[in-house]
């Protein structure tokens, strides 16, 4: 990788991983509503999803949603659905008070929810056609594309679930907490809206 790319590729991953998305709609919804400490499996599995995602992209998956539309259309579908249940499961989670059975998206359901995430795809095939030299070694381009993802955008994403918890201290009133999960709740949804647009 030719290193006057370096500055522009830790810029490009921050703001990717920064921004607000389905992710870190998600991440601070789970802080507030199951705390920080219990979103850390939901945080290092949008990392390690997103990873998995640039090496993919990186060997050629990303051309078969070029070569064949269709794929693109069933993974927005797909993740507008998931985001819909996702957002109707916050509505009715009532705050902090969570219903029996309730509980955080565990490290691999977040790794997975990667690949049917618009976002996630938007952002990793950009990335492998932006930030790659042809003629240069592809593993070692991957290496260093996958590690400022790693490094720039865990503490991003953290910071959503952390907001999120910190958002848990502040709204000591049941009807503020009500109010703000619901908040969230259609923020997911309309997110999910925008999957399909």
């Amino acid at each position: 990788m030719d290193t006057t790319l370096l500055a522009p590729l830790a810029l490009y991953s921050f703001v990717c991983t920064a921004t607000p998305g389905p992710n870190n709609i998600m991440l601070a919804s789970s802080g507030l509503v199951f705390g920080f400490r219990r979103t850390i499996p939901h945080i290092f599995g949008i990392n390690f999803g997103c990873a998995l995602m640039l090496v993919l992209s990186g060997l050629g998956l990303g051309a078969l949603f070029e070569a064949w539309p269709v794929l693109r259309w069933a993974v927005r579908i797909f993740g507008a659905v998931y985001l819909g249940w996702l957002a109707v499961k916050l509505w009715q989670s009532e705050g902090v008070e969570r219903r029996e059975g309730a509980h955080p998206l565990t490290f691999f359901q977040a790794a997975a929810f990667q690949f049917v995430n618009p976002k996630a795809w938007a952002i990793t095939m950009p990335a492998i056609a932006s930030f790659t030299v042809p003629g240069r070694p592809l593993a070692l381009q991957l290496g260093v594309i996958v590690a400022a993802f790693v490094l720039v955008g865990l503490p991003s994403i953290a910071t959503w679930a952390a907001m999120g918890a910190g958002a848990r201290e502040l709204l000591e009133s049941r009807k503020g907490m009500i109010a703000f999960v619901r908040v969230m709740a259609v923020l997911t949804a309309l997110t999910a809206l925008l999957f399909l647009i």
